[in-house]
């Protein structure tokens, strides 16, 4: 199955120099068509589409794979970001007239306590309302997974004392589930989330609780019917050193005085890479009491790459999701 490239997207010629498939239509082939709601800050835009198209690429059954990336009202976003939005994205209001099968939402970096409160809250409820009457599934990213569940006045997410992130196990509870066919063994996933929603929470509302974790709480859900809605609160669409760019930031948020020194991810770097991480913090510490400049993060040392477990995992479970998707658009 080809991932159409149906644009000037950059995600499309990065995808292909990876090895994905990136091919012309094949016209003996049905087509799918899926939304894809970018909701991350400026900076994220491009590598979000990539990560986010790159997990469908594990479909390989027979259709025509088409993703549009979009955004909502953008007058929040940088002169920059509303240049490569108007370049590289599908309009709403086309979309919605064209038809879409299905549609991805991503997460966001929560600005605010409530929900409600975000720039782009009226724009993604009137998304959401289009969606559930219009798409066969919608599939949600952390943040969006909590906006589903408050507009539908089914539960809202509560704030954790400590931001949830690393890189964790999950359990399968629902052993049987087609979304979780041909995975075995734990399911890794990253978490990287200040509120959350609970299982107890999730079961008592109706959803089905899928994978989940002691540590990391809940990390994908659906609707009871087991497919109208999918619910991720953790984050398989992560490249490999995704949540080591995010401790970087957040270490430049400390030098910047919002905020006290991070904690390492769970679980995410090694031994060695937590050793110059912590000589780093304390030459960070005291360039800022002797007034000198802040030595550079060591990022070419600490940030290994490597094929992570998610990615294949995170691949299947969208696969399953496509295949279902395809089954229902061709019958």
């Amino acid at each position: 199955m080809p991932i159409v490239p149906h644009s000037r997207l950059p995600a499309f010629d990065r995808l292909q120099a990876e090895g994905t498939y990136v091919a012309g239509p094949d016209t003996g082939l049905a087509d799918l068509h899926i939304g894809l709601l970018n909701l991350m800050p400026d900076a994220a835009l491009a590598a979000t589409d990539r990560q986010f198209i790159r997990l469908t690429s594990g479909y390989t059954e027979q259709a025509n794979l088409y993703v549009y990336p979009f955004t909502l009202a953008a007058n929040y976003r940088s002169d920059e970001a509303r240049a490569y939005v108007a370049e590289h994205y599908a309009e709403f209001d086309d979309l919605s007239d064209r038809g879409l099968d299905a549609l991805i939402v991503t997460g966001a970096n929560p600005a605010h306590f409530e929900l409600s409160e975000e720039p782009f809250w009226s724009d993604l409820t009137n998304v959401l309302d289009w969606a559930e009457e219009s798409v066969q599934s919608t599939l949600c990213s952390c943040l969006a997974s909590h906006a589903v569940l408050e507009h539908r006045g089914l539960t809202k997410r509560t704030k954790l004392p400590h931001k949830r992130w690393g890189v964790y196990e999950h359990a399968r509870i629902a052993e049987d589930h087609p979304l979780l066919a041909g995975l075995s063994g734990p399911i890794e996933a990253p978490h990287s989330h200040w509120f959350d929603m609970t299982q107890r929470q999730m079961e008592r509302v109706g959803l089905s609780v899928l994978v989940t974790s002691d540590e990391a709480g809940v990390h994908m859900a659906s609707s009871n019917d087991g497919f109208r809605y999918v619910f991720f609160q953790g984050h398989p669409e992560y490249d490999d050193i995704s949540l080591g760019k995010e401790y970087k930031r957040e270490v430049a948020r400390f030098m910047a005085g919002d905020r006290s020194y991070p904690g390492f991810p769970d679980h995410y770097f090694d031994q060695e890479a937590m050793e110059i991480l912590k000589q780093h913090r304390m030459r960070v510490e005291e360039a800022q009491r002797s007034g000198e400049d802040p030595p550079d993060f060591p990022e070419s040392t600490v940030l290994r790459s490597w094929k992570p477990t998610w990615s294949r995992q995170g691949q299947k479970i969208y696969a399953n999701w496509l295949g279902e998707l395809a089954r229902r658009v061709t019958s």
